[in-house]
């Protein structure tokens, strides 16, 4: 058995689960889940309608590196929604099997553990996946706290230097989650600046980035960038995104990573040996999701309606704030235990959330999740109000 199994840790919502076996939530309210960060929102129609017209493809074994149709179609797509030089759809785009399975893979691909106490360094809270990731690629984790009083921003200047000598990846996700910070432009140059010293690769995870609330405004990709700082070859650098959260369809499990040249032959060279081939109907249905915008700026109005009625209803209550981007809302709690408020929350008032110390690691004597909750948006905007008076109902017991 592969010893490294034994180093991971159970997931957040494994220990939700166990968090809350022993209680019995209030009858009198209606179950309202805002824990698990899943769209909720319609599939588009013509997304389905695709889907169905392809099913023939069915019949035919898919090519690892996807067909030109999608590849074009991503390409495309970058450009437009970037503003960039359009991006080789032969060399530099791999259709991928939603992001967090190339997440995981893409540790595998690069970390060389024959070099030495290898290092993957992550953001702290994160996405379990990244550590996982690191684990099982025979790495060390190495946390950076990302927490308000720095902006929520990966401060790499307080990484020793004889970690960053053995780091061979770095995960970074913008939009965060759980914080919902977008990284800017000087955040990226720190970043490509170390990976150009130290060489490790860059695994930016964008799966979020469709999810924001001013369209003036988009959020600065890790392509876009490397264009502005001149780095036009993309070295070291692999952005990540899909489409489960821009056009609602988690169960496709379809997305796409871009980037370095070389970095993408490597990662399809592993990918076709994991047998990691996206369905042929599958790439279809993508093909049409990525050429249309006009269903992601209406998922995105339902967020932004979301947020405005629930923080219309929380802030007189407690300090709560826009995220930069993303669907989550990440909430400082009275008392300051995460874990308690959860379990409280469940027990009165039959809402589910997720506590922040769930999604973070004890690192250097604090846990930067302790005392915060993730809330996800995700629900029908009714439930979410309806969350949210509740919330507040709990919030006036402390």
């Amino acid at each position: 058995m592969n010893p490294y199994l034994n180093r991971l840790q159970a997931y957040p919502f494994q220990k939700l689960r166990e968090l809350f076996a022993d209680i019995v939530p209030a009858t009198q309210f209606r179950p309202i889940n805002l824990s698990i960060g899943e769209p909720k929102h319609a599939t588009p129609d013509f997304i389905k309608r695709a889907l169905i017209d392809h099913l023939d493809g069915l019949a035919s074994y898919p090519l690892t590196a996807g067909i030109p149709q999608l590849r074009i179609a991503i390409a495309d797509w970058i450009a437009r929604r970037y503003e960039i030089e359009r991006p080789d759809h032969d060399s530099r785009i791999l259709p991928v099997n939603g992001s967090r399975e190339a997440l995981f893979a893409f540790a595998q691909t690069v970390v060389d553990p024959c070099l030495g106490e290898p290092v993957v360094i992550s953001p702290n809270p994160f996405y379990q996946i990244y550590e996982g990731a690191a684990l099982l690629a025979g790495a060390q984790p190495h946390y950076l706290p990302t927490q308000a009083e720095n902006g929520y921003r990966m401060n790499f200047g307080n990484v020793p230097e004889a970690v960053l000598k053995r780091t061979q990846l770095v995960y970074v996700c913008s939009p965060d989650n759980p914080t919902g910070h977008v990284m800017d432009l000087d955040e990226w140059r720190t970043v490509f600046d170390l990976s150009d010293r130290y060489g490790f690769a860059i695994a930016a995870d964008e799966c979020y980035s469709e999810i924001y609330f001013d369209e003036s405004r988009p959020p600065l990709g890790a392509l876009q960038a490397a264009q502005q700082l001149g780095r036009g070859d993309y070295k070291n650098l692999l952005m990540f995104s899909s489409l489960s959260k821009r056009s609602n369809v988690p169960g496709m499990r379809s997305g796409f990573v871009a980037g370095d040249a070389e970095l993408i032959a490597k990662f399809l060279l592993y990918r076709t040996y994991h047998g990691s081939a996206m369905s042929p109907s599958i790439q279809m249905a993508s093909t049409a999701a990525w050429n249309d915008e006009t269903h992601v700026v209406e998922n995105r109005r339902l967020y932004t309606e979301k947020f405005a009625a629930v923080l219309d209803i929380l802030k007189p209550a407690i300090a709560a704030t826009m995220p930069d981007a993303a669907f989550y809302l990440w909430l400082a709690v009275p008392g300051g235990d995460d874990i308690d408020f959860a379990r409280r929350l469940y027990h009165d008032y039959h809402v589910t959330i997720l506590p922040g110390s769930y999604l973070a690691r004890d690192y250097a004597g604090t846990n930067p999740g302790r005392g915060f909750v993730r809330i996800a948006l995700v629900a029908p905007l009714a439930d979410c109000t309806e969350a949210a008076h509740r919330i507040v109902s709990q919030i006036a017991q402390y």
